[in-house]
């Protein structure tokens, strides 16, 4: 059997409104053989990045017709059909990558949040307890905190949202995060909006923005959030 090497994977889900809220890196024990198909998957991820979405799925469209038991590239699809509001499809090759690794908590992290994205509020909370529990690696746990404390925060159900518990799973991410994820702090301003403190909201909203290395995606986005903060309104996803 030849070596496995590590090959470390950013798989970053996009930075839309829609779903995300920060990058997780996953490590991949990778068989020479697939080094040519990771590196497609990582090239499809940094095509996404840049708005591309047509070449990176070409892409793990690609490694997926080789090898459809390429996990990786079927969560970057996933991430691509999600970008596009397909959901049926995203939650299908999340729903794969999971049958073929249980432990890919990304892409439960993904399905959770596309739950709560068409509705199934029940069963996207029930998947953000779960991961959490599981205590997985620091980068890990602080996504899927921070993607709870999102869900809470700005649920449009009223029966789910709970800003003190948002506020507290925000603090968490952002503290394993070292302070340095401008999409986790945004989220503790939109957590605190929601306990309708808008002051502590409008301070953490512009040390979002004030993150070094910020897209000009995302300070589009944190001063939309920043405006209705000083309107002394909260975020409704």
């Amino acid at each position: 059997m030849k070596p496995l090497n590590a090959v470390a994977i950013s798989l970053a889900i996009s930075t839309s409104t829609l779903l995300v809220r920060a990058s997780v890196p996953i490590i991949v024990a990778t068989p020479q053989r697939m080094q040519a198909a990771m590196k497609m998957v990582t090239d499809a991820q940094d095509l996404l990045e840049k708005g591309d979405v047509a070449g990176a799925k070409r892409n793990v469209d690609t490694v997926i017709q080789r090898d459809p038991t390429v996990w990786p590239a079927l969560y970057v699809r996933a991430q691509i059909y999600s970008h596009e509001g397909k959901y049926d499809l995203a939650q299908k090759d999340c729903n794969e990558a999971l049958r073929q690794d249980r432990s890919v908590v990304e892409a439960a992290l993904l399905r959770a949040n596309i739950n709560a994205r068409l509705g199934k509020y029940p069963e996207a909370l029930r998947e953000f307890d779960y991961l959490i529990s599981l205590h997985p690696r620091n980068v890990t746990l602080a996504r899927a905190l921070s993607d709870r404390a999102w869900f809470r925060a700005t649920c449009p159900n009223a029966s789910f949202r709970n800003g003190q518990q948002a506020v507290k799973d925000a603090k968490a991410a952002c503290s394993i995060m070292i302070w340095k994820d401008e999409h986790m702090i945004d989220t503790l301003a939109a957590a605190y909006a929601e306990t309708g403190d808008f002051n502590s909201a409008v301070q953490y909203a512009s040390q979002a923005l004030a993150v070094k290395g910020i897209s000009t995606h995302s300070t589009r986005l944190f001063q939309q959030h920043l405006a209705l903060f000083q309107q002394h309104k909260p975020i409704r996803s």
